[in-house]
Formats: structure tokens, C-alpha cells, sequence
């Protein structure tokens, strides 16, 4: 049962009159529309494909529709009955992933996960930002789940939907839970965060990096400023980021940095200055991903675009279009990641030379699985 139980603490900034111009990563300054829904990436809520009668507003018409800009976030409680979900993709690195909470506030206008919202009955627009569901009972189901006497200790992803130190964490904790859990029975955990809040776990963190059972990867897809704040408008700055990285690498935690996705006309020419940033601020591994536009992320990335690089849309369009055999939505494993063509191969190259050059995944490591045990159970002796 999903109880309602709080609104968010952060307001959306009211909609201005004014033409809000942004720089592109060439230098052309664009203009956005009156009525653009500031510090939310999606600007329109697409239909649920799972749900046959649906009133869906895809378009902002006139002045009355302003206040939807000033839409507060919900935090929406439940009892979860899993917390650990095997992952059957063969192309994301990971065998399980563990997410507290569905739906992300930090509004990513590319996020994959965006789709997942609509098996909760939302839309992957708008809805994805503001209706953020809370599985409250994630630590005591994560206990229940490694107290199976078949657990082998596999690592498990944190983050591997959602983001796992959204804003919700803030109240919530349940992140931190899931580490004390992980911590407790040393069970190995990777992590993957776009937010700095993560330092606020550094102590747990340390504890569990001098026994080789966590790593943490942090998500950086540009240093320009004008782009991040609308395309991730409530993630953390490039610059905290790199605070983050410095300050959990020098305390041991092993770190490094996710580049993703890599969009051809946005960012793509920025994957050197980022792996060069992080190498010099102690990350010592490195991957990346190829924007790919799934479902009603297709749909809603287009309307983000041309809302916001008018005159600069086509070009970026088109080139993802040239890196997925003429399309943007790609389902090929081993292909859908990574893209083809020769923008994509640009950007693996890229991604080959600098992290040479950087020193990145130059290092034979593995989470170590030998320490795992239940409380209460003897250590084994071989």
C-alpha cells in the first residue's frame, strides 16, 4: 500500500516572462519558451503504454497551465516486498542491482529508468521527477534477502535504476541502511551516484573500502554549467563532484568516474577534460555510455531538444540518428550501449586513448567476495 506522505522541500522556481537564454557547448545562445518548467528536465508528461484510458497533457497551451510549473515533488511510501533484483541485461555490467527508491528528482532528461516508472503506473515524463516512491523497508528486506542460505555474496549494484542519494536520502536515510546492512555481513556493493550527499556515508564507506567490499563510480557528463542545469537540473555541479571523488579516493574508497550518456553535438568533446579532471582528483577507473533514446524517453529527449536548442536540435538529432542505424531507439545488446558509426567510434576512441593517456583502468581489482557472513554464523576455514 503506497501512503502519500510529504511534499517536496524544493520549489520549482516560478515561470518567468522573460526569455531565459543558455549557451550551447559551440558559443549559440537559444531561447526557451514562456512557459518552461524550470528546475525539471522533462517538460511534459508522455502516455503510459501499460494503461488503456489515460488523460495525458503533453503540451503547455496557455497561461492557466503555468502553475503546473510550481508542482511540488511527493514522496510516496510502501512497503516493498523485494529489494534486490537480478539483472538480466548482459551489456550493463551488473548481476544484481538494489534500488530504494523509484522515480529520480534529479530529472535527467536521457535517464533509461525514466520507462520503468510506467510498470508503477506513472508517466516517464514529469511524472518520473515529482512522484518519487520510497520502499521504507528496503534495509530490513536487503537482511532477509543475504540470511538466504544460497547467497553466494555476488556484488550488488546500488543504483542501478535510480539514483540511490537523490534528495529523497536527505530524509529518508535508507541508502545509508542498505550500506550498514552491506557493511554488517560484508557483503560486497558498488555504487553509482550523481549526487554529493554521498559524503555524508564516508564513515561506513571507509570501514567497508578497507576490506575490499564497495567501490563507488561518480556521474559526470559535462563541465558546462548552462547544459547541466537542464539537462540534470537537481543534480550537483561538475566541481562537487570532483570534491566528491577527491575526498572518498583520499579516504581510501576506490573511485571512479561514469561518463554517461555521451551525446553527440552536446558533450561528446568534453570526454578528455572530464577523465583528465577525475584522474587528477583520484579516480583510477573509468566507463561511459552512448545516449540512446528508448521508449518515451524518445519523445521526451525530442521536445527537451527543440525546446531548448532551437536552432541546434537537427544537428544533434540527426547525429544520434547516424550512431543507432538511422534510429534512436536501440535495443541490441552489445551495440546499444555503445552505438555505431563513425561518431560513435570517434568517442570509443576517445574514451581508449585518454584513459591511457590518465592512467584510468590501468589496475587488476575486483570486490572481494571471501569475507561475506551471516551474524552469527562461524567464519569458514577454507
Amino acid at each position: 500500500m503506497i501512503n502519500i506522505l510529504k511534499q517536496d522541500h524544493h520549489k520549482v522556481k516560478p515561470v518567468s516572462h522573460e526569455v531565459q537564454p543558455e549557451k550551447l557547448p559551440g558559443g549559440e545562445e537559444t531561447q526557451r519558451p514562456d512557459q518552461y518548467i524550470h528546475g525539471r528536465g522533462a517538460q511534459i508528461n508522455t502516455k503510459n503504454r501499460f494503461l488503456k484510458d489515460e488523460q495525458t497533457k503533453e503540451h503547455v497551451e496557455s497561461i492557466d497551465d503555468w502553475e503546473e510549473s510550481n508542482v511540488p515533488t511527493s514522496y510516496l511510501e510502501q512497503q516493498s516486498k523485494t529489494i534486490v533484483n537480478k539483472v538480466e541485461s548482459k551489456d550493463v555490467g551488473m548481476s544484481y542491482s538494489m534500488n530504494p527508491y523509484a522515480g529520480c528528482e534529479h530529472g535527467c532528461i536521457y535517464c533509461y529508468a525514466r520507462n520503468v516508472h510506467e510498470y508503477w503506473g506513472y508517466s516517464a515524463g514529469l511524472d518520473f521527477e515529482r512522484k518519487i516512491i520510497i520502499k521504507k523497508n528496503a534495509p530490513q528486506l536487503l537482511r532477509k534477502f543475504l540470511m538466504h542460505p544460497k547467497w553466494d555474496a555476488t556484488p550488488i549494484m546500488l543504483s542501478g535504476n535510480t539514483d540511490c542519494y537523490q534528495p529523497a536520502e536527505q530524509q529518508y536515510r535508507l541508502t545509508r541502511g542498505l550500506l550498514e546492512v552491506c557493511n554488517e555481513f560484508n557483503q560486497p556493493v558498488g555504487i553509482l551516484t550523481k549526487n554529493s550527499w554521498i559524503l555524508k556515508d564516508k564513515d561506513v564507506l571507509q570501514e567497508m573500502a578497507k576490506k575490499k567490499i564497495v567501490s563507488a563510480m561518480v556521474s559526470i557528463t559535462s563541465f558546462n554549467e548552462d547544459l547541466r542545469r537542464i539537462m540534470e537540473p537537481r543534480t550537483t555541479t561538475a566541481k562537487q563532484k570532483l570534491k566528491v571523488i577527491n575526498e572518498l579516493s583520499s579516504a581510501g574508497v576506490r573511485m571512479g568516474i561514469m561518463m554517461g550518456p555521451m551525446i553527440p553535438g552536446l558533450n561528446e568533446h568534453e570526454m578528455q577534460r572530464i577523465m583528465k579532471a577525475a584522474s587528477d582528483n583520484g579516480a583510477t577507473f573509468t566507463a561511459y555510455t552512448f545516449i540512446r533514446l528508448n521508449g518515451a524517453i524518445k519523445f521526451l529527449f525530442h521536445d527537451w531538444l527543440y525546446k531548448n536548442f532551437p536552432n541546434h536540435a537537427d544537428k544533434v538529432w540527426h547525429l544520434i540518428e547516424q550512431s543507432h542505424d538511422g534510429k534512436v531507439n536501440d535495443t541490441r545488446w552489445g551495440v546499444r550501449m555503445r552505438g555505431e558509426g563513425n561518431i560513435a567510434q570517434m568517442v570509443a576512441q576517445q574514451y581508449k586513448k585518454y584513459g591511457k593517456l590518465y592512467g584510468m583502468n590501468a589496475e587488476e581489482w575486483s570486490l572481494n567476495t571471501t569475507l561475506f557472513k551471516r551474524p552469527g554464523e562461524q567464519g569458514k576455514l577454507f
